[in-house]
């Protein structure tokens, strides 16, 4: 069975999603090559959605759904 899950990963070039621990833009930055935690978000079993977070804000809302891969 399919279950919600985390990944870390470099920001890319055009990301546009939206943190939703801090509500801000989880945005590309040139020199500072940024980190986000994208979680794959299941609901009854069924996949419901995707979400971008900043690394330290996943990590202050203690991590919902696993410790990053």
């Amino acid at each position: 069975m399919p279950e919600s899950r985390a990944v870390e990963r470099s920001i890319e070039p055009g990301n546009s999603a939206v943190c939703p621990v801090c509500g801000e833009t989880v945005k590309f930055k040139a020199r500072t090559q940024g980190r986000q935690v994208i979680a794959n978000i299941y609901v009854n079993d069924v996949w419901d959605r995707v979400e971008h977070y900043h690394v330290e804000c996943y990590s202050q809302a203690d991590q919902p759904f696993g410790e990053p891969q």
